[in-house]
């Protein structure tokens, strides 16, 4: 188990240390505080356990304090006095309890080398410290750089190429031609470059399928959720900017490209040739979609079940779901919402007959 001191974590992500106090008020100077207090963990405010650290990074959850078992708290300055036991001041605590929980991090551990059951092409560039799990498959002219992780029973295409030390995890498949780039993580069940979802109908009506010849780029520091599907692009490329998070579930169509450090929520779907811009957040269940390409500018926010089906061109919080409510009012007013242009025609009637 990983442990850490308070001076450890102080000057590993640059905070202050201050001591405790027995009242609020009086809470020790920086100088008195016992940096030797060991860290071996992280956890809640309700449920934080002697030997583990905890946030305040809400006004929300002051009523936890009291109860509050944590050895140590990361806790804005302004807030010192609500926290009588020893504390890690930042400005941010929420970022702060980021950076510190990577510390402990569970990632699955994979032994040096290359496992016997793994078939490796002998074309393939495999970096003698890149760690090869047992049944991965790599395609012919792949690219594994140093310290790559790439686990059990994972599949590469030919052509595909993963960056220094990036994760390409259990059961997950890469086709031809995908490039990930430093960093990065793909999760489980993960399927990048698929064929995009392009036909179009012959003189009989039947659907004539459009071969999908462009192939998939990934930045760097990009994590991509269990069960995500970025299809392959018709001619251009599909891309994925660097700094890009997407959950799990989500449907990216071909041809589209996410802007850089954007967040993309569990179940969106988004249709071939989109184009996200930067530090967007595409909250759960949103859908980007319509008659032609859509395109949504940098700094926008959608909140969940969005379904955007024109471009977006100003930053913003953008909604458009419909608010649930009792099936049978819901459907009631469902009917009555395809009378509603008639409707507006007769008030607008009415309002013109009107002195």
């Amino acid at each position: 188990m990983p442990e850490f001191t308070l001076n450890d974590l102080a000057q590993r992500f640059n905070l202050t240390l201050a001591g405790a106090g027995t009242q609020a008020k009086d809470a020790a100077s920086p100088s008195s505080a016992d940096g030797s207090i060991a860290i071996q963990g992280v956890g809640s405010l309700a449920h934080a356990q002697a030997g583990q650290i905890s946030h305040l990074s809400s006004h929300r959850y002051l009523d936890l304090l009291d109860g509050c078992n944590a050895s140590a708290l990361l806790i804005r300055a302004e807030d010192r006095h609500r926290w009588p036991g020893p504390a890690l001041v930042c400005s941010n605590p929420y970022l702060a309890y980021a950076q510190v929980t990577q510390l402990f991090s569970r990632i699955p551990s994979l032994a040096p080398g290359q496992h016997p059951s793994a078939v490796i092409d002998p074309s393939c560039e495999v970096h003698p410290t890149a760690r090869i799990g047992p049944g991965v498959v790599l395609g012919a002219n792949c690219v594994v750089a140093a310290d790559a992780a790439i686990y059990a029973n994972a599949s590469l295409g030919d052509d595909c190429r993963v960056g220094e030390a990036s994760r390409i995890m259990p059961s997950a498949v890469l086709y031809a031609d995908v490039h990930i780039g430093a960093r990065c993580v793909v999760h489980s069940g993960a399927i990048l470059g698929a064929d995009g979802f392009g036909y179009t109908p012959n003189e009989l009506g039947h659907m004539v399928e459009i071969a999908q010849l462009g192939g998939v780029r990934i930045g760097d520091d990009v994590s991509i959720g269990a069960a995500t599907t970025i299809d392959r692009g018709a001619l251009d490329n599909t891309e994925i900017s660097e700094g890009v998070k997407i959950d799990n579930q989500v449907q990216i169509g071909h041809n589209s490209y996410i802007g850089a450090h954007s967040l993309i929520c569990g179940c969106v779907g988004i249709v071939g040739s989109s184009r996200i811009g930067k530090h967007c957040v595409l909250a759960g269940g949103v859908g980007v979609g319509g008659d032609g390409p859509v395109e949504i500018c940098d700094g926008v926010i959608l909140t969940a079940t969005t379904l955007v089906t024109q471009s977006i061109t100003q930053p913003g919080v953008y909604s458009g779901g419909v608010l649930h409510a009792p099936a049978s009012k819901w459907k009631r007013n469902a009917i009555r919402f395809q009378n509603l242009d008639a409707l507006a025609r007769r008030v607008s009637k009415l309002e013109k007959r009107t002195p």
